[in-house]
């Protein structure tokens, strides 16, 4: 199977979707169904590597709206330009919903990564017939934690900062508390704020405003109340999973909250947060090791 991918376009009111399928759409079946592979805000040039190990299988990729190839239009970019367009998961779980109906070939698995796993819950509370398993890696959600006061702080504050300081500071935040390890202390507001330059970051304000992450998602993300109700209902074999490296992270320790929500076993994934990764954007998981274990569970939960 073809492993270079076909580029497609989806027009929506407000977004020009990009999607890219590796394989013919045509070998794919209820037992082999299109494998997709999300983040957000993280676009399908973050998977190059992890979609090289499914070589036999049919593989989509896509851009979220706002990133990458998927490029806003009329008044939505008007809104990002200024600071001002902010996307939920439910507005996520739309497009998502109309890539999946685009390919015409009923459901599909799932492997949604950080902010493309909650967005991937959203998908399932509202359709579930359109993904047959999904593999939930490690879901940002401040509110699911037992420290969710502070996270939930954290996160307001990592987006007033950008607003007011720009991509630097707010992104030293955002940095600093993704690898904090365990609960945040009541205090943790109050810390000096990281240093920019310790993480490679600019210190001065370019004035922009527009950045994917920090501007149009982290609060609708991070901040998201999953529907329980209607994923424990749901038709669709979930799975919730975290690095084996990422433990007491915050990520992975509202993976975990998530899973015993559910009532479900928390998979264990080799690596961190990025595990997947081969180089793409100068960072480096255990892709082969990951899609090993990917596969493994897809299996587990196809029958």
């Amino acid at each position: 199977m073809s492993a270079e991918p076909a580029t497609h376009t989806l027009e929506l009111s407000d977004v020009t979707l990009r999607y890219d399928v590796r394989g013919d759409l045509e070998d794919a079946g209820p037992d082999s169904p299109p494998l997709m592979l999300i983040g957000s805000p993280m676009d399908a040039a973050g998977f190059v590597s992890l979609a090289g190990h499914f070589a036999d299988r049919v593989v989509v990729t896509y851009d979220p709206r706002g990133t990458g190839r998927s490029t806003l239009t009329g008044s939505a970019a008007a809104d990002a330009a200024k600071g001002v367009a902010e996307w939920s998961p439910d507005d996520h779980a739309e497009d998502l919903r109309r890539v999946i109906e685009a390919l015409g070939t009923g459901p599909v698995d799932l492997f949604a990564s950080s902010g493309g796993a909650v967005n991937a819950l959203a998908l399932i509370a509202r359709h579930p017939g359109l993904v047959r398993i999904a593999v939930a890696h490690e879901p940002p959600l401040a509110r699911t934690v037992p420290d969710s006061a502070q996270a939930l702080a954290a996160v307001e504050d990592i987006h007033a900062t950008y607003r007011r300081e720009g991509m630097g500071p707010a992104m030293a935040k955002f940095i600093a508390l993704s690898i904090q390890q365990g609960p945040l202390p009541d205090t943790y507001a109050e810390q000096p704020a990281p240093d920019p330059a310790a993480f490679g970051l600019p210190v001065e304000d370019d004035g922009t405003r527009d950045d994917p992450l920090l501007s149009q998602n982290i609060r609708g993300c991070c901040c998201y109340a999953p529907d329980f109700a209607a994923l424990s209902a749901a038709s669709t074999r979930l799975v919730v999973a975290a690095g084996k490296e990422s433990e007491g992270e915050l990520a992975a320790r509202a993976g975990a909250a998530v899973a015993e929500r559910l009532g479900l076993p928390l998979a264990v994934f080799p690596s961190h947060h990025g595990g997947f990764l081969g180089g793409e954007y100068g960072q480096q998981g255990e892709p082969e090791a990951f899609a090993a274990r990917l596969r493994e569970v897809l299996a587990e939960h196809a029958d």
